[in-house]
């Protein structure tokens, strides 16, 4: 059977399973952390979250990308983005941080996927909020509009890089190779070794051929 790559899980995780992911990759909440799980797919099911009403999320995650951005894997996070196209919301959120807070040269496609008029945050009561707080300056001048007192801004929240690097092997690996997928595949393989290529590429979500070739320079080493 040939393989088939994806970009995106079979499902986002939710509630209490989003809440042990988020807490692995390093939001400081009352959560025991799952292992190691994959850093895009748990960025875009808090954005989910978040943007379905639960603003906690969204703030924390806010929070995360202001302070780990280098770590996220450009080309993957806009190609899932992009193959969610339909939600317009989840669109204009992620465009508008790349637009505001993601300024890194690597975010330009993504910060170009969203076309359409710009989109209040809230669904009510938000000329108010605006009127009294003014606007998140995060946001301001993108394609979302967001009340200054609506996203708390509290980066203590967040575990800082030295300390998410000694606790998450994908991140260290991320800041060793670079945000890619090869970085993942490395860390796979240090705690699964006998992953096959055609597994590994799966659980990496890359191509065949790059997880082939991970895969052997790693048994190169052993």
């Amino acid at each position: 059977m040939s393989f088939k790559r994806e970009n995106l899980p079979s499902q986002f995780a939710t509630k209490d399973e989003l809440s042990k992911d988020m807490a692995a990759i390093g939001f400081l909440i009352t959560a025991e952390g799952s292992e190691n799980p994959n850093i895009e797919n748990t960025l875009i099911a808090a954005s989910i979250e978040g943007l379905q009403g639960d603003l906690r999320t969204l703030s924390l995650l806010v929070n995360w990308l202001e302070i780990h951005h280098a770590a996220i894997n450009a080309d993957r996070l806009t190609k899932m983005i992009r193959s969610l196209q339909k939600d317009k919301i989840l669109v204009c959120f992620w465009s508008a941080t790349a637009k505001n807070i993601l300024t890194d040269p690597r975010f330009m496609k993504l910060r170009r996927l969203y076309k359409g008029k710009q989109l209040d945050l809230l669904d009510v009561g938000m000329d108010f909020q605006v009127g009294r707080h003014g606007e998140d300056p995060r946001f301001k001048g993108s394609c979302l509009r967001a009340p200054g007192n609506v996203l708390r801004n509290r980066p203590r929240d967040i575990l800082e890089p030295s300390r998410l690097a000694k606790i998450n092997s994908n991140y260290r690996y991320r800041i060793i190779i670079g945000p890619s997928y090869k970085a993942d595949q490395w860390a796979l393989l240090e705690k699964f070794s006998e992953l096959t290529p055609s597994k590994l590429a799966k659980l990496s979500y890359s191509s065949f051929g790059s997880a082939w070739a991970t895969k052997k320079n790693f048994e190169t080493l052993l």
